[in-house]
């Protein structure tokens, strides 16, 4: 591929692919374990998500999912969220666009706890 001045374009780094690579970051906030998702999660790697919120829920009664970085998330990420809810104390905070409208298509909006903000997540 060539560019306009007739060199070798090279790829975009804030367009690449490895911007919407799965992952994960989490703290500790005010009494709460909150596991931020990042990037596009799938059958490949909801997996991820899964064993951060069965780790934190051994020490902490409260887990915030922080959603807003989240840029595709299918069934398989609605599962774990709604199979984690049952039984733990399960706050998802912030939806992205995506996530949210997948969320209101199934129902589970309904059904989880959605937060606007992490901080209102935390609050019991």
């Amino acid at each position: 591929m060539s560019s306009a001045n007739g060199g070798e374009s090279r790829p975009d780094p804030t367009t690449s692919h490895a911007a919407s690579l799965p992952h994960l970051t989490q703290h500790e906030q005010e009494g709460a374990w909150v596991v931020a998702v990042h990037g596009a999660f799938d059958a490949n790697s909801a997996h991820l998500l899964a064993t951060a919120l069965q780790g934190a829920a051994t020490t902490y009664a409260t887990v915030v999912v922080d959603a807003a970085g989240v840029t595709f998330a299918d069934s398989t990420v609605l599962t774990v969220l709604l199979n984690f809810h049952h039984g733990h104390r399960l706050r998802l905070a912030r939806p992205a666009h995506q996530l949210r409208r997948v969320l209101e298509l199934t129902g589970a909006d309904k059904v989880l706890d959605i937060r606007p903000t992490v901080q209102d997540a935390i609050i019991p």
